[in-house]
């Protein structure tokens, strides 16, 4: 009895020990009271670490500004690297089509005075050959079957002695002998239809050579072919020459 009642002095009388009354929160109140008091300190943190690199000199949005102006002027310099390309693609290309077409015309030019010796040297050998008077005379006839049937090729030179004040102006005639069936006939160019060609109309001076063609029936044989040089405003003929071809009729029997 003793002992319980000392028990009880100690726990509820003078000497017992304080007593606290406190007010009880749910978990959830202290989990947000936690996160917010860790925000505002990561905040404070992060606020001290910015004024610490601005203090030593180093702003991040500087730099990501920085970075950004870096790459919009890269991405001008690329567009204006790309435009400076196709000008440079395009001048090449046009610097080779020039340099082809000099070529080519370096080449036509050539041949040009090629061809301006070569009638050079024919001037000066016909001038030789030239008689004193102004008689017409032709050379190197030739008369040949062509690559259509009935069409017949020819070549002549006529040259005109002496010194003439004007060219010469007329035509040329053909007189071909030919073999139709059983009859023999004769065929004169240029017909009435083809009296203005030019393959027919003469112009020089000393010298004329040409070549030209003309067609036949299929079926016609040529015997002979002459030629008359004839003057503007006259049917007499000035020079004439013949060629006989008879041999290529014999032949084809």
């Amino acid at each position: 009895m003793p002992r319980f009642i000392r028990r009880f002095r100690t726990r509820f009388g003078i000497s017992a020990p304080r007593m606290s009354v406190r007010t009880h929160l749910a978990w959830y109140w202290r989990w947000l009271g936690l996160m917010v008091v860790a925000s505002v300190s990561l905040a404070i943190a992060a606020s001290i670490y910015d004024a610490g690199r601005r203090f030593a000199g180093f702003d991040r949005g500087e730099i990501e500004q920085e970075v950004q102006e870096l790459k919009q002027a890269m991405q001008g310099r690329e567009q204006e690297l790309a435009r400076l390309r196709a000008i440079a693609s395009a001048s090449e290309s046009r610097l080779k089509i020039e340099q082809a077409a000099q070529s080519q015309l370096a080449a036509q030019a050539k041949v040009l005075e090629e061809e301006n010796a070569r009638l050079k040297e024919d001037l000066a050998f016909f001038e030789n050959l030239l008689p004193a008077s102004d008689k017409l005379s032709i050379h190197r006839l030739t008369v040949e079957h062509d690559v259509l049937p009935g069409e017949y090729r020819y070549r002549l030179l006529i040259l005109q002695g002496g010194k003439r004040d004007r060219p010469f102006q007329g035509k040329l005639q053909f007189v071909v002998s030919v073999q139709q069936g059983d009859h023999d006939d004769m065929i004169i160019f240029p017909g009435r239809n083809e009296m203005g060609s030019p393959s027919f109309t003469l112009n020089f001076r000393h010298f004329y050579r040409g070549e030209g063609t003309f067609r036949l029936p299929p079926a016609a044989r040529v015997r002979a072919v002459q030629v008359r040089v004839l003057e503007n405003g006259s049917n007499q003929a000035r020079a004439t020459q013949s060629v006989d071809l008879s041999w290529q009729v014999d032949h084809v029997r």
